[in-house]
């Protein structure tokens, strides 16, 4: 008789799952020590599905062949000079920020699926959190390899894993990650495998890298495109650990639901800098960051918890907050880089009447009362030659370490400021969101390296500004300060002069 064909389902069981076995030389709590300390009860561990069920040949088939074609247009671009099509020299500024501040994490994320992989004792966890380890690390090649193009020709990209471990702003995304690799293994996979993976993510690898396509960055678009679909799987990997530990035991679920209040903020605030490069940095707009939080998350969130309540699983705490402090965050975020981009690795500027316009259209509550007279006098005043820039430290928050720049809810005129005392010690928060996760588990947070306290303490290459720029490794002049006077801006209008001579 011939043998009965296998199907997939059975086939990856004998490939994956097939391979565990019961240990007999140590005892399985000394194996897997880190999966019961967070308080999590697991029943059944052979209760998890598998969201994709790809085998590991099938995996690299799959994957070879994405890189085949990303390799192809990468090759393609570079070959055709595409750096000289994109819409605007502005443009680059937002590769800088995304490979100085967002590739890192993705490297980072590898790390800690690797690491939480293997503290799990289920063998399917295991094996879904080793595919995804191995995705990540994809993903910070890639993008590296794409980004390394621009950097023949454009300032400010070299240093990146230097000015990614000490630069001021960049504390605010490697934070977040330092944050989710340190906590337990079930509260890392809350963390990036739901809060960012499945909340989140959509908000930066769909209407960014959108607006890299209608930049002209068909190099940066394909990288963005080839992550999404590792991106479904790592967002179908979110929810299934939601429902594994809501499906497994009650008690889980007040745990669960303080990480997802947690995490949620946590993204909320790092995705703030995305929407500053959404609203200022894309020359050419695709849609506003307030209208991709209304699809993504308001829409697509608020239909993800109408699902989840069955579990009793309830939106994130702070997500009313979140939806209204849309109307702001990038406006000000933007209002910091500007008067803080000389001592940052990259450039800013002002936007014209047209993008003033613009923005008026995208926020018609809140931009012409509260953010366009701002812009519209640091214009005047740059265009008088009083360029202004803020010359001190700011205070940061110690949750989320970014400056305490954000306004009181419902009170835009007024700026959020909380604090907490512990061990005799004040520790000041933008947000009663960072607060509530400070006073949770301050023995934690009062370890973070806070870039300001640590210039403060001489910790930074010096106690002048230049010192600190260089410890930072920040060419100055170069790489920082205002896009207009640039070496950018002039290499820009060398190419456009370029195109205009061979046209005529």
């Amino acid at each position: 008789m011939t043998a009965k064909k296998l199907s997939l389902k059975q086939r990856y069981e004998f490939l994956t799952r097939d391979l565990d076995w019961e240990p007999s030389y140590q005892p399985i709590d000394a194996i897997f020590p880190y999966d019961q300390f967070e308080g999590i009860k697991i029943k059944d561990w052979s209760g998890w599905e598998d969201p994709f069920r790809l085998t590991m040949d099938s995996y690299w088939k799959f994957q070879a062949e994405k890189e085949r074609k990303l390799y192809a247009v990468i090759d393609a671009f570079a070959q055709n000079n595409g750096q000289t099509g994109i819409s605007d020299g502005r443009y680059v500024n937002v590769l800088k920020i995304f490979l100085t501040g967002i590739s890192p994490e993705e490297y980072q994320a590898h790390r800690g699926f690797a690491f939480t992989g293997r503290h799990f004792r289920g063998a399917g966890t295991r094996v879904a959190c080793q595919m995804q380890s191995i995705d990540e690390l994809r993903h910070v090649q890639t993008q590296i390899h794409t980004i390394s193009h621009y950097n023949k020709f454009f300032d400010g990209m070299s240093e990146f894993p230097a000015q990614h471990d000490r630069v001021f702003y960049l504390s605010v995304p490697k934070s977040f990650f330092d944050d989710a690799r340190s906590a337990g293994p079930f509260e890392f996979m809350i963390a990036i495998g739901f809060a960012f993976e499945y909340l989140l993510t959509n908000l930066l690898f769909v209407p960014f890298m959108s607006g890299a396509a209608y930049n002209g960055d068909m190099s940066t678009v394909t990288f963005g495109f080839s992550a999404q679909s590792d991106e479904s799987r790592h967002m179908t990997l979110g929810i299934e650990v939601i429902k594994f530990l809501l499906e497994q035991h009650p008690d889980n679920l007040p745990i669960v639901q303080k990480w997802v209040d947690k995490w949620f903020w946590r993204g909320f605030r790092l995705l703030g800098i995305v929407a500053a490069m959404m609203d200022y940095m894309l020359p050419k707009k695709v849609m506003s960051w307030k209208e991709a939080w209304d699809i993504y998350f308001v829409e697509a969130g608020g239909a993800l918890f109408k699902d989840l309540a069955r579990y009793g699983l309830k939106m994130p705490k702070y997500a009313d907050v979140a939806t209204e402090a849309c109307e702001h965050i990038s406006h000000q975020n933007w209002g910091l880089f500007y008067q803080l981009c000389h001592v940052a690795g990259f450039h800013a500027w002002m936007p014209d009447a047209a993008h003033l316009d613009w923005l008026s259209e995208k926020y018609p509550n809140t931009f012409d009362k509260y953010y366009r007279p701002r812009f519209e006098m640091w214009a005047k005043q740059e265009k008088d030659g009083k360029r202004f820039y803020f010359n001190g430290l700011p205070q940061l928050c110690s949750c989320c370490q970014l400056p305490m720049l954000y306004t009181e809810p419902g009170d835009p005129t007024k700026t959020c400021f909380r604090s907490s005392t512990f061990k005799d010690t004040r520790y000041h928060f933008c947000s009663d969101g960072c607060k509530d996760i400070f006073d949770n588990e301050p023995e934690k947070y009062v370890q973070s390296w806070l870039p300001v306290n640590q210039i403060f303490q001489g910790n930074c290459g010096g106690a002048t500004v230049p010192e600190v720029l260089k410890w930072y490794h920040i060419n100055v002049g170069v790489d920082n300060g205002d896009y207009v006077g640039s070496p950018d801006e002039a290499l820009w209008k060398s190419w456009a002069e370029q195109r205009l001579s061979e046209a005529s």
